[in-house]
């Protein structure tokens, strides 16, 4: 079929910015993965700071027997933001990714969207970034060495986050499968780090000021019991993301300061699903601006309890947006019906009449 020989020219606002797979490579390659990570977390602790002005609600999932689907809507009142994610531990032994994802930012105004994008990048990205600046809040001062326990697609951008941000220059790896503990050792073999597989979590954790754990089995699980945790460190906890899945023994909730995102959804998915409906947590949005204390001394156990929220992803694709003002690294959708006059949509459709 030929073009249209009377369609009028798409306008201006009928075309928003689509960054793809490949352009988003190339961005994160022309920034640096490092700047990159450092630029996210500014702009996560810049939203966080503003976490009063922004619409809040639970992910809207879909669960099933096999992982789940999820909406992640927010809005600052100018911006309107979402992203389309899943999570399908059984995908992996299919040769299929764990998580993926798309977004999309529209200007409140207008309802008009701006930005569409692939998002299973740039939430691996965001996740780290957001562990990161968590940290640099609550882990002990001067940390240098992390245990992580579960070493997949996440780890290698959990790692170099927390490198950028926090100064860890020592990985200590587990994984119940050594094939991934080696992927993380081959990917970031030179890039600074000490790296030292370990047999099991028991030995990871040795020496390590900062845990991550992040297991993607959806189960509850007790990737780290109680005797495992000592005084002083941080954990950051960022497998549990659904009900029915957790890493850690809730005795070590039960002596830690537990610091979360947007306890509604935390209690849903996160580890504290375990916990009595009141029990206590600090939201790191008040940490942030100071409203209250995060780390307040050296035998402290800080614990956050990171299932990822709305306004992390918002703040992702308000980067993105600023960033493409400068990089070339998107192409023009024309996805948006937007007829000369705006009450004749018809007759937009009756004038497009193909040739032939």
């Amino acid at each position: 079929m030929s073009a249209p020989s009377n369609a009028p020219a798409a306008s201006d606002l009928a075309y928003i910015r689509f960054v793809s797979v490949e352009n988003m490579m190339k961005l994160v390659h022309s920034i640096g993965v490092e700047t990159m990570l450092k630029d996210l977390a500014r702009y996560i602790e810049d939203d966080f700071r503003r976490w009063e002005k922004f619409d809040k609600t639970p992910r809207v999932a879909s669960h099933s027997t096999e992982g789940v689907i999820e909406l992640m809507p927010t809005s600052d009142g100018e911006d309107y933001g979402f992203k389309y994610v899943n999570g399908h531990p059984k995908n992996t032994k299919e040769g299929l990714q764990t998580v993926t994802a798309f977004g999309l930012l529209a200007r409140v105004s207008t309802g008009y969207p701006e930005l569409l994008t692939e998002m299973t990048l740039l939430t691996a990205l965001r996740t780290a970034a957001t562990s990161a600046m968590v940290a640099s809040h609550l882990a002990p001062k001067g940390s240098k060495v992390m245990a992580m326990i579960g070493n997949g697609a996440q780890s290698e951008f959990q790692a170099t986050a927390m490198r950028a941000l926090c100064g860890i220059d020592t990985l200590r790896l587990y994984d119940i499968d050594r094939a991934a503990t080696d992927k993380v050792v081959r990917n970031l073999t030179g890039k600074g780090f000490e790296l030292v597989p370990c047999a099991t979590p028991e030995e990871a954790i040795q020496g390590a000021q900062i845990i991550t754990t992040c297991t993607a089995d959806k189960q509850y699980a007790t990737i780290l019991t109680d005797n495992m945790v000592g005084a002083g460190q941080h954990i950051n906890a960022i497998g549990g993301d659904c009900p029915g899945k957790t890493e850690l023994h809730k005795d070590i909730l039960a002596r830690s300061d537990v610091f979360v995102e947007y306890p509604p959804q935390t209690r849903i998915e996160g580890e504290i699903q375990q916990m009595p409906e009141d029990f206590p947590v600090t939201e790191m949005w008040q940490v942030i601006t100071g409203a209250v204390p995060g780390r307040t001394n050296d035998r402290q156990i800080t614990l956050f309890d990171g299932v990822g929220f709305a306004i992390e992803d918002f703040s992702a694709l308000r980067y993105l947006r600023d960033k493409l003002r400068d990089h070339p690294f998107y192409q023009e959708l024309d996805i948006i019906a937007d007829p000369d006059d705006p009450r004749d949509l018809f007759g937009m459709l009756e004038r497009a009449v193909p040739n032939g």
